[in-house]
């Protein structure tokens, strides 16, 4: 590709003249150091005047001697050459004023591209010994209110379920247990009483913890249901009936709790609540396929680890080597095996629902079993064993 002037005297590059040039003067110097030349009366001939020597000496006259007329008069004053000497010719090159603009253009050039070169090898050297460093991916956002430290909800349920059994239990005859079973939940100082009237009479028979909502300030409030009966006070006069027996019901309280010096403290009286009579309409649960033969096979094996499962008895005979199925208490009776369904699979684990009738209290109970069987071979047959049990459908 050819380069322009401009661009050669930027980067420093000579021309197609200047080449030929400097090949010229590279011939005649050869010339000029050869052994002189002699005439044919073997006197030596006057060495021939070097042209480039001449045109340096002419050069520095130009610069040195003055542009006048005198001037002139020395430059032509000058001895002629030696008789048969060739005559000096014309300068083969021009010299450049340093202080022109292709000098600076050409040095300003040279820098950039050395900058440039540099440049390239810091960013080279770079990227080996410093590779760059994918950037972690940013953390998920949370929720603001999950940032702090959890609410401690175990030990405020703990506080809450006896605070509620303390607060709903009283007895007129003795204030003094009511009062200090409080005291132990409550904050320094506060009321014992917390609004009873001291009279009557009521005994707590359960006490369930239930939900815990965060607030603001380390409170909380959390759900308790406890079931209470009231206990009818002694006839007031002799031969007076007593008061009917009223039967136990559940009540919800909200307890207000909070977190203080390590501990949840009930701050104040609770809020008597109640409880829905039904829950909300369970969505429509789909269960598995049933296998009717593999359940007609294994019928027999069911029905005789719930004999055992019932009676008390050794429950290994029953269950595969290795699984840990505790025997039901004595007094629970297996009327019969109402149902056994098999889910569909394969393999030597299956899966499947039983239907149980107990005998228990006087009266009869059933209840729903998951029953996981496995396959279990000996050296000459295989036979069906229980592996593991579970109350319920899920």
């Amino acid at each position: 590709m050819a380069l322009g002037p401009t661009v050669r005297r930027v980067i420093g590059l000579p021309s197609a003249e200047d080449w030929e040039a400097r090949r010229e003067k590279r011939g005649k110097v050869k010339r000029g150091k050869s052994a002189p030349a002699v005439s044919a009366a073997g006197a030596p001939q006057p060495a021939a005047v070097n042209p480039w020597e001449t045109a340096a000496r002419q050069l520095q006259e130009q610069r040195t001697a003055p542009a006048s007329a005198s001037a002139a008069a020395a430059f032509a004053s000058r001895p002629a050459p030696a008789p048969g000497s060739a005559p000096a010719p014309a300068a083969p090159w021009a010299m450049l004023d340093e202080r022109s603009g292709s000098a600076f253009a050409r040095r300003l050039g040279r820098g950039v591209l050395w900058t440039m070169v540099g440049a390239f090898a810091l960013l080279g050297a770079k990227s080996v010994l410093l590779p760059k460093q994918t950037p972690a991916a940013p953390a998920q956002t949370t929720n603001p209110a999950q940032t702090g430290p959890v609410y401690p909800a175990d030990e405020a349920q703990a506080v809450a379920a006896r605070y509620a059994r303390a607060y709903l239990s009283w007895d007129e005859a003795t204030p003094e247990t009511r009062a200090a079973s409080l005291a132990a939940v409550l904050p320094a100082g506060a009321d014992t009483k917390t609004g009873w009237d001291g009279k009557g009479k009521q005994d707590v028979l359960a006490v369930e913890s239930g939900t815990v909502t965060p607030a603001a300030q380390k409170q909380a409030r959390v759900r308790v249901d406890v079931l209470i009966r009231s206990v009818p006070a002694a006839p007031p006069k002799k031969g007076a009936p007593a008061a009917p027996v009223l039967p136990a019901y559940w009540v919800g309280l909200d307890v207000p709790v909070v977190q203080a010096a390590g501990r949840v403290i009930v701050t104040g009286p609770p809020g008597m609540v109640g409880i829905p009579a039904a829950g909300p309409k369970a969505p429509e649960l789909t269960g598995p396929e049933a296998d009717t033969a593999f359940g007609e096979q294994t019928t027999e094996t069911v029905a005789k680890f719930f004999a055992a499962y019932a009676a008390g008895g050794d429950v290994e005979a029953v269950t595969a080597p290795g699984a840990s199925v505790p025997p039901l208490p004595t007094g629970v009776l297996l009327v019969e095996v109402t149902s056994w369904t098999a889910d569909k699979g394969s393999g030597a684990d299956r899966t499947g629902t039983a239907r149980v009738m107990w005998r228990t209290g006087g009266a009869q109970l059933e209840q729903t079993y998951r029953v996981e069987l496995t396959r279990v071979t000996s050296a000459d047959a295989q036979r069906w064993q229980v592996a593991a049990l579970h109350g319920g459908t899920a």
